[in-house]
């Protein structure tokens, strides 16, 4: 019963410590998103004259509360100046970063992105993500991304979440295990403040990890933290969801031939996909290893491409200078793409602009990501599978009108099957399509999309330091290596010769022939040759400084021996060492019964059990 008490309440202390740090994370989450509000306000809205679109249930604080206009107008109804001028903001933001990242503060590892530091964290730093290089970065986020870099803001959320649970696992003097599990857990809680998706954020914590595998030992921290910084983060911007949805006939949606057109739009987004991949890898290596400028002006490159792929769709797609159209081709291209999947999932938007954007989208986010940029690639993998899933649904809907009756779930089912392939999370992808409409109703829709996109994938990821599962990664390598000891006997490695003392010998002569062969510790023998105990040159100077310098060694010496016997496997042995604190152990023969003599056949010390270790090591290598 003490037993059962004592778990509940370590249960208890640990599910209050994981609801601190989701309550934390989503705090942290809202102070970033604010400051994220306030940026975009000001370079885009105000300098450049532009209102993004966004979620239906995501408030404009600064805009709608503050009524801020633009200085020099609106520019999708002014002259082509005002067009260039908004082109330009994305360098501007890139500049501020780029001085913020490499020149005012440098940050560790500037080629990975903020998804991949928390990922590269948990597996290669023990869990520690340092908090002056996460809140650069997330500095860093809200200027990339205000100005109209091309990435997401669930990345640094995530960071920001991992860093807090970082320090929280160091206040809390958690071991490294425990550390990783509470880092995995809070990344996942900032997902799930950012996006108002609970589940969606548990799972992305967990999953993202790895290509092919899952940190379930950090599920239960992961819903805790993720349900109370949701909480938190509905607190300040309300409980509803994010995005807002005209409503479907699940009936039709669920008929066979529905159901193919779903499993073919999955096998659509693979090359999509692929290319992805292979432009972040290309950009990355373009900016980090090829281009010879400074760090710092690499984000204010990428930004000016990024300003430039902008001018050059607008001039094809919308020659005519249409508003609404020129607000559709911005809205995919700057920014993570929030108010894009919007328009899309309300229809607004014509077969030439998605197919457009699930283009430029790939292009402009290896521009901003590949150059330094920094933010995720979370959102803009949502936004290409939606516009490829949009224009898909556009042309079944004009060849099979009775059977898809609303071409915008296409679009939501294609960002969920895009991110679960790309990012190898194809559960945080199928919770996060059920949280967006609502409904577990597109549950299986969802996953006939994800599951052949995700198996078809294979290797390749968007996050390139996920492991493909956990016996790779260095967080579970002694969890799963197969040690050579475990397959050699103590009486492949014991010592044979080994130096005793007869228990029937006086103190003052033991010390005698101790200091003659100079051990420290020696096993005491009867007559026999039977393990009596042991003593050690320490114990004798004791005896002799007491007075005791007849005293027989058999009287004061230690009767409680810890021994290895010789089939003993080596890894049990050491494991005795380990918890016992000592060096060597007496090797002998059981005799008859529990209190039998024992015959002292040898010794055998941590360095015979490195000895044989290495050479069996050596024998393994030249086969």
């Amino acid at each position: 019963m003490t037993g059962e008490i004592r778990y509940l309440g370590e249960w208890a202390k640990q599910t209050f410590h994981y609801a601190i740090i989701g309550i934390s994370v989503g705090l942290a989450t809202v102070c970033f998103f604010l400051g994220l509000d306030l940026t975009s306000s000001l370079f885009l809205h105000i300098l450049g004259g532009y209102t993004a679109p966004s979620p239906e249930n995501e408030p404009h604080l600064f805009i709608h509360f503050f009524t801020f206009t633009p200085l020099l107008g609106d520019a999708f109804t002014g002259p082509w100046w005002k067009l260039v001028l908004l082109a330009l903001i994305p360098a501007l933001g890139g500049l501020i970063t780029g001085v913020i990242k490499y020149k005012l503060v440098r940050v560790e590892k500037p080629e990975l992105h903020e998804t991949d530091v928390f990922i590269d964290g948990f597996h290669n730093e023990r869990g520690v993500i340092k908090g002056r290089d996460a809140l650069v970065r997330g500095i860093s986020s809200v200027f990339t991304i205000g100005s109209g870099g091309s990435a997401g803001r669930e990345g640094p959320s995530a960071m920001l979440g991992a860093a807090v649970g970082s320090l929280s696992a160091r206040i809390l003097k958690l071991n490294d295990r425990e550390r990783r599990k509470i880092v995995a857990a809070a990344a996942g809680a900032g997902i799930a403040a950012i996006f108002k998706s609970p589940l969606g954020g548990a799972f992305f914590g967990i999953e993202t990890l790895y290509r092919r595998d899952m940190e379930v030992d950090a599920l239960v921290p992961a819903i805790i933290c993720s349900i109370t910084s949701y909480i938190v983060s509905c607190s300040f911007f309300g409980f509803v969801h994010l995005y807002g949805l005209t409503e479907y006939n699940i009936t039709t949606l669920l008929k066979p031939f529905s159901l193919l057109l779903f499993l073919a739009l999955g096998l659509a987004t693979i090359p999509l996909v692929y290319a992805f991949v292979k432009l972040l890898a290309i950009s990355r290596s373009v900016f980090f290893g090829k281009l010879r400028i400074p760090d710092s002006l690499k984000p204010a490159l990428g930004g000016l491409l990024l300003g430039f792929l902008f001018l050059i769709g607008y001039m094809v797609m919308n020659p005519q200078h249409d508003p609404e159209r020129g607000i559709g081709i911005a809205s995919g291209i700057f920014g993570g793409g929030y108010g894009f999947i919007q328009l899309a999932f309300y229809g607004r938007l014509t077969f030439g602009i998605l197919a457009f954007i699930a283009i430029a989208k790939v292009v402009a986010t290896a521009i901003t990501l590949g150059s330094g940029g920094s933010g995720g690639s979370f959102i803009p993998s949502l936004t290409m599978g939606a516009a490829l899933g949009g224009a898909m649904g556009v042309i079944l809907n004009h060849f099979f009108p009775d059977t898809v009756e609303n071409p915008w779930i296409f679009a939501l089912i294609g960002a969920a099957a895009f991110f679960g392939a790309a990012a190898n999370a194809p559960l945080t992808a199928l919770f996060i399509v059920c949280e967006i409409s609502g409904s577990y109703t597109l549950f299986v829709p969802a996953l006939l999309a994800i599951i052949p996109a995700y198996s078809l994938v294979g290797r390749r990821t968007i996050y390139p330091g996920q492991y493909e599962t956990r016996r790779e990664s260095p967080a579970h390598k002694r969890e799963f290596m197969v040690d050579l000891l475990e397959g050699i006997k103590v009486k492949d490695a014991y010592t044979k010769e080994v130096l005793t003392i007869p228990a029937d010998k006086t103190v003052k002569e033991a010390l005698y022939f101790a200091e003659k062969t100079g051990h420290i510790t020696y096993p005491v023998v009867d007559r026999d040759g039977n393990l009596f105990g042991i003593t050690t040159i320490m114990d004798l100077e004791e005896a002799r400084e007491s007075g005791s310098v007849y005293m027989r060694v058999a009287q004061m010496c230690t009767r409680d021996v810890i021994v290895a016997y010789p089939e003993e496997y080596l890894e049990d042995v050491l494991y005795k060492m380990d918890r016992y604190g000592i060096g060597r152990l007496p090797v002998v023969m059981a005799g008859d019964g529990d209190e039998g003599n024992k015959k002292l056949i040898g010794i055998i010390s941590r360095s015979d059990i490195i000895r044989e270790h290495c050479r069996r090591r050596s024998l393994l290598k030249s086969q």
